[in-house]
């Protein structure tokens, strides 16, 4: 049986949820785009990532409501996930930033159809958005995956317990 004091759901709050969830380590993925009309790259940075199907090819994320990077995001015809690894604290950070150029100082290449390959990342996915799905404060996106590939093995950055580490 698991120590500690029983939370009925009923009486869940934001930080005890919180506290809980981190106990569960996810890796961390930029998600970027060529924003349409600027021609400038932009991305965020999330946990929150997954395959969902192999055929079609889908994966997942999820994105906060109060994201103002997600429609800029959004409004691209492709996106890329970087799987980051662990030296990429940097660039998490980076792209959590709200406001500003979140690329300065990220080198990136292009994927097939011109969205940003951040150098270093342990792989990529390129996808389009397939289908959204407002889940309480964050919407769930299903993107289609239409190229992908790795970059070299690496140690993955990983999110556990409210910081970034890596996997000792």
């Amino acid at each position: 049986m698991a120590q500690g004091a029983i939370t009925p759901a009923a009486d869940l709050d934001g930080a005890r949820f919180r506290q809980v969830m981190g106990r569960f380590a996810t890796g961390v993925v930029a998600i970027t785009a060529v924003e349409p009309g600027t021609a400038r790259p932009t991305g965020i940075a999330a946990n929150s990532f997954t395959s969902v199907s192999l055929d079609p090819p889908l994966v997942a994320f999820c994105v906060a409501h109060t994201s103002t990077t997600w429609p800029r995001l959004r409004a691209s015809d492709r996106l890329c996930i970087n799987i980051l690894g662990e030296p990429q604290l940097d660039v998490c950070r980076r792209l959590a930033l709200k406001g500003g150029d979140k690329f300065e100082g990220i080198d990136w290449t292009e994927t097939p159809s011109g969205a940003p390959a951040i150098e270093g990342a342990l792989a990529w996915i390129e996808c389009s958005v397939e289908q959204e799905h407002v889940a309480g404060d964050h919407v769930i996106v299903v993107a289609r995956v239409h190229a992908l590939d790795e970059n070299h093995d690496g140690r993955p950055l990983v999110f556990y317990r409210g910081a970034y580490g890596g996997i000792a």
